[in-house]
């Protein structure tokens, strides 16, 4: 039996028909495969971007706090060493960010977290150099004598007197304080025990090396508790009142001086 031409055409059409639907349909799909992917794809990029600038949020709020007590605790300490406030090369305001994509907001916090990080370096080393000026003010204050190197009673100041020896007069370079034989010589600061000698003038003597220019004589004691280089706290016993040496009586003859020149030490008591 014989097909027709129509028929033929017919199912000619069909086929390309089918096979044109076919083609189209593979090329929906594998369309809806890529896109999909590409936003699964997005959506995990978009997710740890929010990590990260969430992670980034979090680091700038800890540097601030940390900028912010630096800032408190270095103006106490300032205003304790009077000082200037805020001190001029370190600046603390920081400005609010702009509105931006994620990305750009991302690279906006961690900009504005390596900003922050360097005014945090610029706070703390200032406040290490304050912190070593106060260091440097208690030294010095531990240093300066201060104090009675004894108990007793003033018999003799600095200055021009006559000489219980010789009747002229000549100069008295410290304090004589009259005290029983024993009672304990004290450091009036912190020092090293530079010498200890005895002399005919002043017998048994300690000299202590306070730094910054000070030092500090005690002289005519009955014993000697220290030795050469040992280091001393203001309070702590370094001898005992005596009568050794030039002395009309038991007592303690007390120097003070600062870059080797005697200086009264009744200021210091």
């Amino acid at each position: 039996m014989a097909i027709g031409s129509g028929m033929i055409k017919t199912v000619l059409s069909g086929s390309f028909i089918v096979a044109g639907l076919l083609v189209f349909l593979t090329y929906s799909y594998f369309n809806y495969s890529v896109d999909r992917n590409e936003l699964q794809r997005l959506r995990i990029a978009t997710s740890q971007q929010r990590q990260v600038l969430h992670g980034l949020v979090v680091d700038l709020k800890g540097v601030h706090q940390q900028l912010d007590s630096l800032h408190e605790t270095d103006a106490r300490v300032r205003q304790l060493a009077n000082l200037e406030t805020v001190p001029q090369d370190v600046p603390v305001a920081i400005g609010g960010l702009a509105e931006t994509e994620t990305v750009e907001l991302v690279d906006a916090v961690q900009q504005r977290i390596n900003q922050l990080q360097v005014k945090l370096e610029l706070r703390q080393q200032s406040q290490e150099g304050v912190r070593n000026l106060l260091n440097d003010q208690v030294s010095l204050r531990r240093a300066t004598p201060k104090g009675w190197p004894t108990k007793g009673w003033l018999t003799s100041y600095f200055g021009m007197r006559k000489s219980p020896f010789t009747g002229k007069m000549v100069m008295h370079e410290g304090l004589d304080i009259a005290a029983n034989i024993g009672t304990p010589v004290v450091a009036t600061a912190d020092g090293i025990v530079a010498r200890i000698k005895y002399s005919a003038g002043y017998g048994k003597m300690v000299i202590i090396d306070h730094g910054y220019g000070y030092r500090t004589v005690f002289a005519h004691n009955s014993k000697i508790m220290v030795k050469a280089g040992q280091r001393v706290k203001r309070g702590d016993l370094v001898a005992k009142v005596g009568n050794t040496g030039r002395s009309t009586g038991s007592h303690l003859h007390y120097e003070l001086l600062l870059n080797g020149v005697p200086i009264d030490p009744r200021k210091t008591l």
